[in-house]
C-alpha cells in the first residue's frame, strides 16, 4: 500500500472581497506586528494601501519591505530579514504574485533557521518551521502563496535555486479576485499559462494520484474557458474569480504530485536572463509535453477531454497531438511570445542552461529523464 502526504495551508480565503476577512483571522492568531513583503510597483499601486487598511482596522502594527525584484535574489532575502528583525516583527504579510510570496517564505524560514540561504536549495533542507505568514496573492497563476515550493536566484551563479520544503507552508492564503482586475493582459496571460503548466505537469508526472488528477483536470477545463476572457477584459470579475479557483486547483495538484522539465528548463531562463517565469513555461510547455507523449501518452486522453476535445476512436498519441495543438493555439490567443530569441536568449548559452536544468529540483518529476543533448534540442525548437 502506498501513502500520499497532502500539503495545503490550514486556512485559505478565496472569492470576491475575502481580503476583508484577513484582519479577524490575524487577530485570532494573536499576532502583533507584520513585515509586509512586496515590490515597488504594488507598493505604489494602491493594493498595499488596501492591505494596510485591513491591518489598521484591527490595530495590527506593520513595517513595509518593498524591494522585491521580479526574480527575487538572495540579497532580497537577507535585506528582508534585516528589516524584519530591526522592526521586531512576529509575522509576515506577503502581497503580490510569485516573487513577493517566494521572498516572504525564504525570509520566514531564514528567521527561524539562519545559516546560508543557498544551503536551503533542494528538498526539505530546513529543520524549523517558518514564522507565520499571511500570503495575499495578486495574480492567478504561480500558486506560491500556498505551496511548499519557492524559488530564489543566486546572483553569483545566475541560478534559480528551487526549494521544496514543508516548513515554508504559509499560515493563511488569500486570493481575492478584486485585487487582480487591474493586472495587465500580458501578466494575466503569463500567470494563467503558468497555472496550466502546473496542472499538466502534475497530471503526467509519475507522482500523480487520484486527488491530484482530479484537481489538475478541473483546472485545465476552466483555464481554456476563462483565461482568454480574463486576458481580453481584466475587469471581467467572473473570469478573474474562476482563474483564482483554477490557480488553487492547479497549485494543490503540483504541490502534492510534483512538476517536471518544463519548470526545470524555465527556471534556468529566469536565472540567467531574468525572464518572466510564466512566459518561459508557456513557450516550453508544448515542446516538453510532445517529448513526454512520445514516451508515455496514456494521460493525454484525459487532458483532451478536459479541454473539450473528442477522444472517440483516437489513440493516446493522437489525443496527445491534439492537446499540444490546443496549448499552442491558447498561447497564440493570449499572445505569448513564440521564440526565445525575441526575449534575448542566445544559442551560446544553451549548453549551460541544459546543464543547470538537469540538476533542477523539478527535473526528477518528469515522465522521462532527457540527456543534456535532448534538453538543448528542446530549447532550440523555440529559439
Amino acid at each position: 500500500m502506498s501513502a500520499h502526504v497532502f500539503y495545503v495551508p490550514s486556512t485559505n480565503l478565496m472569492g470576491r472581497g475575502c481580503l476583508q476577512e484577513v484582519g479577524p483571522q490575524i487577530e485570532e492568531l494573536g499576532l502583533k506586528k507584520a513585515l509586509v513583503v512586496t515590490d515597488a510597483f504594488l507598493n505604489n499601486s494602491g493594493i498595499v494601501e488596501k492591505v494596510k487598511k485591513v491591518l489598521n482596522d484591527k490595530e495590527i502594527d506593520y513595517a513595509v519591505y518593498a524591494e522585491v525584484k521580479p526574480n527575487p535574489t538572495t540579497a532580497n532575502v537577507y535585506r528582508g530579514v534585516e528589516v524584519y528583525k530591526e522592526n521586531e516583527c512576529d509575522f509576515i504579510v506577503s502581497v503580490g504574485g510569485g516573487s513577493p510570496q517566494d521572498t516572504a517564505k525564504a525570509i520566514g524560514l531564514y528567521v527561524t533557521n539562519g545559516g546560508d540561504i543557498r544551503d536551503y536549495e533542494g528538498v526539505g533542507k530546513t529543520a524549523k518551521k517558518s514564522v507565520p505568514i499571511v500570503a495575499i496573492n495578486t495574480t492567478a497563476g504561480t500558486s506560491s502563496e500556498f505551496t511548499i515550493n519557492y524559488v530564489i536566484t543566486d546572483e553569483e551563479r545566475h541560478v534559480k535555486m528551487v526549494m521544496v520544503d514543508k516548513n515554508c507552508l504559509v499560515t493563511i492564503s488569500v486570493n481575492d479576485p478584486e485585487l487582480m482586475v487591474d493586472k495587465p493582459a500580458a501578466l494575466t496571460a503569463a500567470t494563467g499559462i503558468d497555472a496550466l503548466t502546473h496542472a499538466i505537469e502534475a497530471i503526467v508526472t509519475p507522482g500523480a494520484y487520484a486527488v491530484t488528477d482530479a484537481t489538475a483536470l478541473a483546472a485545465v477545463e476552466k483555464i481554456f474557458t476563462y483565461l482568454p476572457r480574463a486576458v481580453k477584459d481584466g475587469h471581467d470579475i467572473e473570469a478573474r474569480e474562476q482563474m483564482v479557483y483554477v490557480m488553487f486547483l492547479a497549485g494543490v495538484a503540483f504541490n502534492n504530485a510534483g512538476l517536471g522539465f518544463v519548470h526545470a528548463m524555465a527556471h534556468q531562463l529566469g536565472g540567467v536572463y531574468d525572464l518572466p517565469h510564466g512566459v518561459c513555461n508557456a513557450m516550453l510547455l508544448p515542446i516538453v509535453e510532445r517529448e513526454n507523449a512520445k514516451r508515455d501518452p496514456h494521460k493525454f486522453p484525459a487532458i483532451a477531454k478536459a479541454i473539450g476535445i473528442s477522444t472517440e476512436g483516437k489513440t493516446d498519441s493522437q489525443c496527445a497531438e491534439e492537446v499540444i495543438a490546443a496549448i499552442i493555439k491558447l498561447c497564440q490567443t493570449v499572445e505569448i511570445p513564440a521564440k526565445l530569441s525575441e526575449l534575448g536568449v542566445d544559442e551560446v548559452d544553451l549548453d549551460k542552461l541544459a546543464s543547470f536544468a538537469l540538476v533542477d529540483a523539478c527535473a526528477p518529476g518528469n515522465p522521462f529523464q532527457p540527456t543534456k543533448e535532448e534538453v538543448i534540442s528542446m530549447f532550440k525548437e523555440i529559439l
